[in-house]
């Protein structure tokens, strides 16, 4: 059995990344060995936080050990935990890692973690360039960088910018596994009538937070092919905005598409993801970039068919034309996809699809993977 430390979001912050922590937590308690979570006391300062509230409303896992510990902008916070943690001497640390502004942090505790001891470090990268880019990004990644004995990716193209970092680092490659933590699925029927639906039509969602880089105008700019607007079909786009929500409310209205859109700016709790995604035939990500996403992932658990882009990662979990279809980040290049799904009822056959690929994305293999890697080091 080993002692592991899980460094990152978990409860009471809510999001994909601290839902991925506790389910990745619970598959190692699952497999016999010793977790704790030590997430944070201040994640971001209010300033840096664009959404209404980083906070989850959801109860406390009644079965994880979670510790609130980490000050992410007090340099003395940073060494107090790292001490801490040396003193505890667990035998693997792991920090989720997806955003420079961490690096300070997360590199400072690494650093005093390994001070002289034979602890084993690693880093689960969702990303080593941020999609959203600022001055010092480099400066602050090297920085992270250099302690961790070796990364866990879950996408080629983020293994793709560590080797621009450093090329000789230990890593493996384990795709995002299903995120399986939302429930079970609910009947389309029952869904739509959760959502207060019109059951006359079928439903598109694009799903999450929404930044500029996840591709909501190329959607929109898709609904401009008249022969969609004769398939009864509208798109429910489900996430509070972290950019400017205007500009696309305005586009939506200027292109006379008001009809084609419902929009839910709000973020969305756990217990209410199944609904979202069950009301829906398809999950549309139309990304400009991207490395993994955990919103594919929480399509196949509730065995959806997926219409994503060919940007990062997104193509090395949905095959195209099995389960779903791989385009270029073209408005008409996803009109044409949609037209294709809606005309053909393809609906059926994907969804089938989907529940055969999913088999790849076992959190079962996941674990075994960043366990083999610790061995590895």
């Amino acid at each position: 059995m080993s002692r592991i430390k899980i460094i990152g979001p978990g409860y009471p912050f809510r999001g994909g990344l601290a839902a991925f922590n506790e389910r990745m937590a619970l598959e190692f308690i699952k497999a016999g060995h010793s977790v704790e979570i030590e997430t944070f006391t201040l994640q971001y300062p209010a300033f840096f936080f664009p959404g209404k509230t980083q906070y989850s409303d959801s109860d406390k896992p009644v079965n994880l050990e979670i510790r609130r510990s980490v000050n992410s902008i007090s340099p003395l916070n940073w060494l107090r935990v790292g001490n801490r943690i040396r003193k505890e001497k667990p035998d693997l640390v792991i920090f989720r890692y997806w955003l420079p502004f961490m690096a300070p942090c997360f590199g400072t505790i690494a650093r005093r973690i390994k001070k002289d001891t034979g602890i084993k470090v690693l880093a689960l990268a969702d990303n080593i360039i941020p999609h959203e880019k600022r001055v010092g990004d480099k400066i602050l990644t090297k920085y992270f960088i250099k302690p961790i004995d070796g990364f866990i990716i879950m996408s080629e193209s983020v293994n793709t910018e560590l080797d621009r970092f450093d090329s000789g680092k230990q890593r493996i490659y384990t795709p995002h596994p299903v995120f399986d933590n939302f429930g079970k699925p609910v009947e389309k029927r029952n869904a739509v009538k959760n959502l207060k639906l019109d059951p006359g039509y079928r439903y598109l969602l694009f799903f999450g937070l929404i930044r500029d880089y996840k591709g909501l105008d190329l959607l929109i700019e898709a609904f401009r092919d008249k022969r969609l607007h004769n398939l009864k079909i509208k798109v429910l786009v489900a996430g509070e905005f972290y950019t400017d929500s205007k500009k696309y409310y305005d586009m939506i209205s200027s292109l006379g598409l008001d009809d084609f859109f419902i929009i839910h700016p709000e973020f969305v709790p756990d217990k209410d993801v199944s609904n979202w995604f069950c009301a829906a035939d398809i999950i549309v990500q139309p990304y400009k970039s991207a490395t993994q996403s955990g919103v594919t992932q929480i399509g196949y658990h509730f065995n959806k068919p997926m219409l994503v882009t060919d940007v990062g990662g997104l193509s090395e979990i949905i095959p195209h034309g099995k389960g779903g279809y791989v385009v270029t980040p073209e408005p008409e290049a996803i009109a044409e996809s949609i037209f294709d799904f809606y005309n053909q009822n393809r609906e059926d056959r994907f969804a089938e699809d989907i529940k055969e690929e999913k088999a790849r994305f076992s959190w079962d293999i996941f674990v075994k993977n960043v366990l083999s890697l610790s061995d590895r080091i």
